[in-house]
């Protein structure tokens, strides 16, 4: 018998708090692998971060599962309009590119899978759902450069992200790429 279907479900704001104890096993799990290797200094920064993340207006956390079983999460919420998200770029940008309104880019800072559960469209599910009914623009996220990140970043080249600029949050920390995915606008009245 095989494996039972991947299910995905999602939380807004305050409710990604109670799946706290769901997703950071699966951070602890997922994070340590190459080329992130993280470590408990890693694991507190996250906890410290989402803890402030939750509170931002429309945060969202997706969590599938096969069964019972977590297998990967992600977390995002809309820029808001004083992010620092653009300003650290290494390239420079022009006020209307990185202009935010709260509503226009939706920043996804975590989406991971755990091992036994990669390439088989889990991730595309837990991006889409991120994404159902939000309503935003575009959609931004940094990720490694590494070679062991390859199979993501063909995941993300495939689902329409490009890459547009590097950060590098500190001299001792890894560079990371932006990625950006343009969203097609939505047609108002059709079928109307």
């Amino acid at each position: 018998m095989g494996r039972p279907p991947i299910t995905v479900e999602r939380w807004e704001g305050l409710e990604c708090a109670v799946q706290l104890d769901v997703v950071l096993p699966m951070y602890k799990e997922i994070w340590a692998e190459p080329p992130y290797c993280e470590g408990t200094k890693e694991i507190a920064e996250f906890l410290d971060r989402f803890a402030q993340e939750v509170f931002l207006p429309r945060a969202r956390l997706v969590i599938a599962r096969c069964g019972d079983l977590p297998v990967g999460y992600a977390f995002g919420y809309p820029l808001p309009p004083d992010t620092g998200w653009w300003k650290a770029m290494d390239e420079e940008t022009t006020a209307q590119f990185a202009a935010e309104t709260g509503a226009r880019t939706l920043g996804i800072v975590e989406l991971a899978v755990r091992t036994g559960w990669r390439r088989q469209g889990v991730a595309a599910q837990m991006h889409a759902h991120l994404l159902e009914g939000l309503g935003v623009e575009r959609v931004t996220l940094a990720m490694r450069p590494d070679p062991e990140a390859a199979p993501a970043h063909a995941a993300y080249a495939a689902w329409g992200y490009r890459q547009i600029g590097h950060w590098q949050p500190a001299h001792d920390e890894p560079v990371s790429h932006i990625m950006l995915l343009n969203l097609p606008m939505p047609v108002h009245g059709a079928g109307q």
